[in-house]
């Protein structure tokens, strides 16, 4: 989905990856399975200092809140911690990795004792923030203790001592030096009353509009080495039902979301509030946390130089608001379609109902590493996107060791105005679940927003059940002829070690997985992808071509490789070549292995995740 610069706005010579010492026919861990990883020079991602003993925290004894009597919804029970052993040894081992996984903060400033209890489903009880003006409990104590640490410290979450185990607050702020850690067990949840986000003077919160800038984020900070830590969870209750504004007591946060789709451009995008929102600075992490149920993004970045993102989990929805396999009773799901629904809160969802909820967003930055994550979100899981950059393309990313579940895939775009120089993708599963309108690997933009995205390696690479594994595309959403010419340009781009698998009773077996391969070409310009390579990319069965419902055919204006490894479907790309300026060399050499998934998909390591693996 669409990622601007700054918190919801509208719509959704430089340092490069050192690939060099990547042999062209390298084979990586096969998505958790398979032989190791090959070796690549580090980027610019400091390691944290090793660890010193934490000061053990005391809790400030609370009283237990008063049992409530509303019902609550079946039971979910919390996350699970993720243990090393959701990975094969020789994964987690990766040289390349060596010495840049985070280490929990070294000292902390002070503990901060939780007065709120969960209740059976993992929730907090309606009755606790009901009255809007108990909407936000915890914030201005939690917001006094982040902006009281000395800088180089952390907060820390705690459990209450009689059992307590989550706080509410709305938006705050973590200071550029000053870290907040969660321990396991705890939730802090974020407020359901719109009003509490309102950024003034801007679009209102809580309800649909022409663009979406009207909502503060319930994290945000400016970078300086801070995070945020610790096997706890953060959780934005996309689900419940608002408390302020023209929907309270109507609609929930995704049922807003879905009002893009029921109300015309009047309503063309949602003011909601994102989970985590970093901006410019440096040297952020996210270690061991868990993201879930945000009412729009859970994590973006904008303008930040050195992001790491490892062993998070990003899920939503939960079971606490869905139930398993995300079976919802029609009736209980957003209305998509039709006439808008103004009224009635669903109380049932699915990764297809809930809207623009990406997962990780790593805009506008450079020296990112993304790894050993969960995804599943329902849009795309990682989204790399690079607009209005103060800081020159995004350069220097790597997404390694990473599965993504209930997604629109990997993408890159659909904002490139400012250019994507470098970005390496390595042992990457993608499980579509037949979602509708899921991808695997992408490059989408447009001439609206296009720009130069070059140096993209994705090596190493199992996918299912998508509707596009593959997709490089210079007309995002068959987009055309905008005002903006701001035109995409793709190239140096290689898919290497790609395994398709076709599955029993998918709607995207055989020719029903597709392809999307397109150039840009206008009145006065033609931008062709070239040098596209295809090395070992094999299909279980022959794919499809992608429709389209402008001039612009699919595939066209592309000149691809195949080689040295072996295509499986080169007979599809040859019988198109030679028509709509599509050309394709063949340079491949000995048949290789098709690329090993055997060990690629696994369940998504949560007991709130709604979805299982057959």
């Amino acid at each position: 989905m669409h990622i601007s610069t700054t918190p919801q706005r509208p719509r959704c010579a430089t340092p490069t990856l050192l690939f060099a010492s990547l042999a062209v026919g390298a084979v990586l861990a096969a998505c958790g399975g398979g032989s190791a990883a090959v070796s690549e020079a580090p980027v610019a991602v400091a390691p944290t200092p090793a660890p010193t003993p934490t000061p053990t925290p005391t809790p400030v004894p609370t009283p237990t809140p008063a049992p409530d009597p509303v019902p609550v919804p079946t039971p979910g029970p919390p996350f699970v911690a993720t243990p090393a052993s959701l990975w094969p040894a020789a994964t987690r081992a990766d040289a390349a990795l060596a010495g840049l996984e985070p280490v929990l903060p070294t000292t902390v400033c002070t503990s901060v004792a939780a007065t709120l209890a969960r209740n059976a489903a993992g929730l907090l009880d309606a009755a606790v923030d009901a009255a809007p003006a108990a909407s936000q409990p915890d914030a201005a104590r939690l917001q006094a203790a982040l902006t009281a640490c000395p800088a180089g410290q952390a907060v820390r979450l705690v459990a209450g001592a009689q059992g307590q185990d989550a706080f509410l607050s709305g938006p705050l702020t973590l200071p550029s030096s000053v870290s907040l850690w969660i321990d396991g067990g705890v939730t802090l949840f974020a407020s359901r009353r719109p009003a509490d986000y309102q950024i003034a003077g801007k679009n209102v919160c809580g309800e649909a509009s022409a663009n979406d800038n009207g909502c503060l984020a319930l994290l945000t900070t400016t970078p300086n080495g801070n995070g945020l830590y610790g096997e706890g969870v953060i959780d934005g209750r996309g689900g419940a039902v608002l408390t302020s504004g023209a929907y309270a007591g109507k609609l929930s946060w995704w049922d807003v979301g879905a009002l893009t789709k029921t109300g015309g451009s009047a309503m063309s995008s949602q003011n909601n509030p994102r989970l985590v929102q970093v901006n410019n600075g440096s040297k952020f992490s996210v270690y061991q946390l868990t993201l879930q149920n945000g009412p729009k993004f859970h994590l973006v970045s904008s303008g930040v130089d050195g992001l790491t993102v490892w062993d998070a989990k990003v899920l939503s929805p939960t079971l606490a608001y869905s139930v398993h396999g995300h079976a919802c009773p029609a009736a209980s799901m957003p209305v998509v379609s039709g006439a808008p629904n103004l009224s009635t809160p669903s109380t049932c969802f699915t990764p297809e109902t809930v809207k623009n909820t990406d997962g990780i967003d790593p805009g506008q930055s450079k020296n990112v590493l993304i790894a050993f994550n969960h995804i599943s979100v329902g849009d795309d899981g990682i989204a790399v996107k690079s607009h209005a950059s103060k800081i020159g393309p995004v350069a220097n990313l790597r997404i390694w060791h990473n599965r993504l579940y209930f997604t629109h895939g990997m993408s890159i775009g659909s904002e490139t105005d400012s250019h994507v120089d470098g970005v390496s993708i390595r042992d990457l599963a993608i499980d579509g679940f037949d979602m509708g309108a899921t991808s695997g690997f992408r490059i989408k933009t447009d001439d609206s927003r296009g720009g130069e995205v070059k140096n993209v390696t994705l090596d190493g690479m199992c996918a299912r059940r998508v509707q596009q594994p593959i997709a490089i595309d210079s007309y995002y959403g068959d987009a055309a002829d905008a005002k903006a010419a701001l035109l995409p340009n793709l190239h140096d781009i290689t898919v290497r070690n790609f395994r398709y698998l076709d599955t029993p009773g998918s709607r995207f077996n055989g020719s029903k997985a597709l392809l999307l391969l397109r150039g840009y070409q206008s009145a006065t310009q033609t931008n062709p992808l070239y040098n596209i390579m295809f090395d070992n990319v094999v299909f279980d069965s022959l794919p499809g071509w992608a429709a389209t419902k402008i001039s612009q055919a699919v595939p066209s204006n592309a000149a691809l490789a195949m080689g040295p490894g072996g295509v499986s479907f080169a007979s599809l790309l040859t019988a198109a070549a030679g028509a709509n300026q599509f050309s394709v060399a063949d340079r491949r050499g000995a048949s290789a292995a098709a690329h090993d998934c055997s060990a690629a998909f696994v369940d998504f390591p949560a007991s709130n995740a709604p979805m299982s693996v057959p």
